[in-house]
């Protein structure tokens, strides 16, 4: 019978002739490189090199020639492994309950149950364990990642304002326009008496759309504009795709909104807002919330813990101050001597069962204990409200498109950086 490991090399010597087999291979117990601490096997190559080989298969693309794919490979293999070298010196982990949460919600993106994606994987021939293992490496990597190259990362308010004010950035980060647009033509030649009934006539047009008149029909039966028999109907246009003449109409307008008549050369133009979509349109749910949060520790156990928010949920049924039992009992150090109070918070600031939670509670009152990965909390909705989050929204967009190209940048210059401190010997 052949070895497991000469049945191995003999497929790496098959599958990359340009790439020179050492005699020594076989004593290596398969091992095709060392890192550092570490060594990347051949059965990781192999199972890496499938895996990418299906990939392209299922794609319908040409993989490179065999010694390129093997070359790839292996130098990705031995990034991970230098990561997850980093990422262990530094306690960088992530616990099962966690890694089940990460791996339901892979499923759920490929509209599974997990019961149903199992048994999918074992038939492309990847077992529960090796996909877990897998996630597991991919979410310590990107952790390890996001705790020290955002750190390289610094963007300020200059770079913000700079980034919105320059033309390339206001044509994308720009709301986009649905408009609509009447032409009442006038000749060049036309009398004061000619204008003045048209100046009328486009005021009256104007008070009935306000009133409800349907723009589409009215812009079909009064309309001299190119687009007429569209309804008026402009399209979707970014505020830099705007006629100049009534580009700055436009971006007073709400939407459902009709301006007064503009004059130009060629008679009275009346535009209506259709829609708009973008970040000036983003408004967001805002709750006015505030907790208290109890902690296990050593000296206090999860039942102890449990008992204690118990007891802090009797003493507000008997009518005790929230923010005093806050200050008194909470273990958040950023709330509790405020009472406990959050500030006005959106859903997404919030692990998913607080947010949950916070949903939940009506305006005013106070929730059950309920436990999240921090403790034990009890919450108050103070207030609820929308608030309009157009400028907070076009500085967010920025800065995440700030930071993408900058942590991309940093990314790439520290992944070669611990590439070029490790130690690595490949010895396929």
């Amino acid at each position: 019978m052949i070895s497991k490991h000469l049945m191995v090399s003999c497929w790496l010597f098959c599958l990359a002739p340009a790439l020179p087999v050492q005699a020594d291979y076989l004593e290596l117990d398969g091992i095709v490189a060392i890192v550092d601490d570490d060594v990347v096997l051949a059965s990781e190559l192999f199972s890496r090199i499938d895996t990418v080989r299906q990939q392209f298969a299922g794609a319908g693309q040409q993989l490179p020639p065999n010694d390129i794919l093997v070359s790839q490979i292996m130098e990705r293999l031995i990034i991970e492994s230098i990561q997850l070298q980093y990422a262990d010196r530094r306690g960088v982990q992530v616990d099962d309950e966690t890694l089940t949460r990460a791996v339901m919600g892979f499923a759920a993106q490929n509209d599974l149950a997990l019961e149903e994606f199992h048994p999918l994987m074992i038939k492309h021939g990847i077992s529960n364990l090796e996909f877990r293992d897998q996630i597991r490496r991919e979410m310590i990597i990107s952790r390890l990642q996001r705790s020290l190259v955002n750190r390289r990362v610094a963007i300020s308010d200059n770079d913000i304002d700079d980034l919105l004010s320059s033309p390339y950035y206001q044509q994308l980060l720009s709301d986009e326009f649905r408009v609509g647009h009447i032409l009442l033509a006038i000749e060049d030649s036309a009398s004061d008496e000619t204008i003045l009934r048209a100046l009328n006539e486009a005021n009256e047009i104007v008070q009935e759309l306000r009133d409800g008149a349907e723009f589409a029909q009215m812009a079909v039966s009064k309309s001299a504009g190119a687009r007429a028999l569209e309804g008026g109907d402009l399209g979707w246009r970014r505020a830099g795709e705007l006629p100049t003449l009534f580009a700055e109409e436009v971006l007073k307008l709400r939407p459902g909104e009709t301006s007064e008549p503009i004059r130009s050369g060629s008679g009275f133009h009346i535009v209506k807002l259709l829609e708009q979509r973008g970040a000036g349109m983003e408004r967001a749910q805002q709750t006015l919330v505030r907790h208290i949060l109890v902690q296990p520790s050593e000296i206090q156990s999860e039942s102890e813990t449990e008992a204690l928010i118990q007891r802090i949920h009797g003493k507000l049924d008997a009518g005790e101050d929230f923010a005093a039992l806050a200050v008194e009992y909470s273990e958040d150090p950023g709330s509790a001597l405020n009472g406990g109070d959050l500030g006005w918070s959106t859903i997404d600031q919030f692990v998913p069962e607080f947010a949950d939670r916070m949903a939940m509670t009506a305006t005013g009152e106070f929730s059950a204990p309920f436990r999240t990965t921090h403790g034990w909390h009890l919450l108050q909705v103070q207030e609820r409200r929308e608030q309009d989050m157009s400028e907070e929204a076009r500085r967010n967009m920025a800065l995440q498109i700030l930071h993408k190209r900058r942590f991309d940048e940093e990314l790439q210059k520290w992944l070669k950086e611990i590439r070029d401190d490790a130690f690595v010997e490949i010895r396929l």
